[in-house]
């Protein structure tokens, strides 16, 4: 099989892809072959060292999102079958509560840039039939961190004014979901073209921050006075002021990214309402995954490299010339 790797902390330019053997499923472990992957932000962080220590030494197997069918089962196994199209989730160790685990994959361990791999049967999700490969691959990480912002802590309500920053993948995946559950959504782009893609997805309020540097202003002007009941912030603590001067009582700041600066995960006052959002558990993403359905939800995949391009799918997303996510081809 082909798998890549990258040198943890040594940059993108380090990414290899080499011919490694198929394993073989042990006792309570499901073999799989992967189809379908894609990238995150958090891909960069771990190749470009910008969390230090984040990222396996000296190399890791990257990403963590993914579509799969399973191949075979150890002994003991009774989640999954040979045949079902599933993902090993995000944190494979981390099934249901509320303290997240660290084991996460692309990370501390091995990803899922390989076109087989052995998990656990029980970090295994079902996929559901509506999605592509290539659209199922966008569940774990991204689609899960939207997910959890808008229904850990803070639960959103019909008629809720949402404020995504940015049209990556976990921005996106959160205008889809607010959208679904009845609230209003407000995005801010440097991109009039991708504001108006995000327009046809249902957002209700674009703002260009680069003809309106101050889009906090531009929010209170078109919306009143703190409207924002959350903010899917991925771009850090640079904003963490603007963001808060938003929120309605009661109103959530939820911290994802670091697109601009570090995370503003300690930065909570005693004004602020910040919720560090740490992407998800098994019975979240299951729970996710039926909502999608549901609503006949279908995540948005920009581009598609396939894996020996997988350093040029890096730059594509450090240059963020995108729209949504970006996908790779492990056929």
């Amino acid at each position: 099989m082909k798998q890549a790797k990258v040198r943890s902390g040594q940059g993108v330019d380090t990414i290899t892809i080499e011919k490694a053997a198929v394993p073989d499923p042990g006792p309570g472990e499901a073999l799989i072959r992967i189809t379908a992957a894609t990238l995150n932000y958090r891909d960069l962080i771990v190749a470009k060292g910008l969390i230090p220590g984040l990222g396996k030494e000296p190399e890791v197997i990257p990403l963590s999102c993914s579509a799969a069918f399973v191949e075979a089962v150890g002994s003991g196994v009774t989640r999954v079958a040979p045949g079902d199209r599933v993902t090993p989730i995000f944190a494979p160790h981390w099934l249901t509560g509320g303290e997240p685990d660290p084991r996460m994959l692309g990370g501390p361990i091995d990803g899922v840039a390989r076109q087989f791999a052995v998990f656990e049967a029980e970090s295994l999700c079902r996929l559901p039939d509506m999605m592509s490969d290539l659209e199922a691959a966008t569940l774990s990480c991204a689609a899960l961190t939207a997910w959890s912002a808008l229904t850990s802590s803070r639960i959103t309500s019909p008629g809720d004014w949402i404020l995504a920053h940015g049209t990556g993948g976990v921005s996106i995946a959160a205008l889809q979901l607010a959208k679904a559950m009845g609230a209003n959504v407000a995005i801010t782009s440097s991109s009039d073209a991708k504001l108006a893609r995000a327009a046809s997805l249902g957002a209700d309020l674009c703002i260009n921050y680069r003809h309106q540097p101050d889009w906090a202003a531009a929010v209170r002007t078109a919306l009143g006075d703190r409207p924002i009941a959350n903010v899917i912030d991925t771009v850090g603590a640079v904003q963490v002021e603007d963001n808060a001067s938003l929120l309605c009582e009661g109103g959530q700041l939820s911290a994802i990214g670091m697109l601009g600066s570090d995370f503003s995960w300690n930065l909570a006052g005693a004004d602020v309402n910040l919720a560090p959002i740490g992407v998800g558990n098994r019975e979240q993403h299951e729970a996710m995954t039926r909502f999608m359905v549901e609503c006949q939800i279908r995540p948005v995949v920009d581009v598609v490299y396939d894996l020996e391009r997988l350093s040029d799918a890096y730059h594509h997303l450090e240059s963020g010339a995108f729209f949504g996510k970006i996908g790779i081809n492990l056929l």
